[in-house]
């Protein structure tokens, strides 16, 4: 999992809420188990016009040219609620997207988020609504996201701060899966392993 630290990317506004697990990943593309290869189904319904994919939706945010390359997406509360499928911030990396913003989120997806290295970020509404008005005023606007300082920076400067367990940070900051965090205890659980007698095992 790539480490997190601070990121600089161009932000992108979706301004709805409740935005579900079947809008960001809709269920006919589950059926694959490993994570690449969904960020092309990526808001599927909202992105094309046909079933098949082949006709983009010219009205949708991320088809619009001003915001190719979007590594930060701002949306409303409630993100992520539905289904539980870990497919959405799978789809989301995929994409592209290392950070996502909003007032709220579902509980099961900011934690499947956060394992799978794509930093949810809460702010208070009245900060997202700021930041969503100055990505709509000037083309090319980014935000910066600092995880080792828990801070947001517009585009205008302005900075809010956001808060995340310890627990979540220290994987993100380090690359850690559920995996590499049991891993980095690897020499601990040797170690504990080998004080137990034989015939306890």
């Amino acid at each position: 999992m790539q480490a997190f630290t601070a990121h600089t990317g161009l932000a992108v506004t979706i301004d709805s809420a409740n935005i579900d697990t079947d809008q960001i990943i809709p269920k006919q593309f589950l059926s694959k188990v490993t994570r690449d290869g969904f960020g092309v189904h990526l808001f599927h319904d909202w992105r094309y016009l046909d079933d098949a994919g082949d006709q983009p939706n010219p009205e949708f945010v991320l088809n619009q040219p001003r915001y190719k390359g979007a590594s930060i997406l701002l949306a409303q509360e409630n993100f992520g609620c539905g289904s539980s499928r870990e497919h959405a911030p799978w789809a989301l990396a995929d994409f592209g997207l290392r950070v996502i913003i909003a007032p709220t989120f579902a509980d099961i997806f900011y934690g499947n988020a956060i394992n799978n290295g794509l930093l949810p970020v809460k702010l208070a509404a009245e900060q997202v609504q700021q930041l969503m008005d100055e990505v709509a005023a000037k083309e090319g606007a980014e935000i910066t996201v600092d995880l080792q300082a828990l801070k947001v920076t517009s585009p205008s400067g302005a900075v809010f701060s956001f808060n995340l367990v310890e627990s979540a940070r220290h994987k993100l900051l380090n690359g850690l899966d559920a995996i590499g965090l049991t891993l980095s205890f690897e020499q601990s659980i040797t170690d504990y392993e080998a004080k137990i007698p034989a015939w306890y095992v």
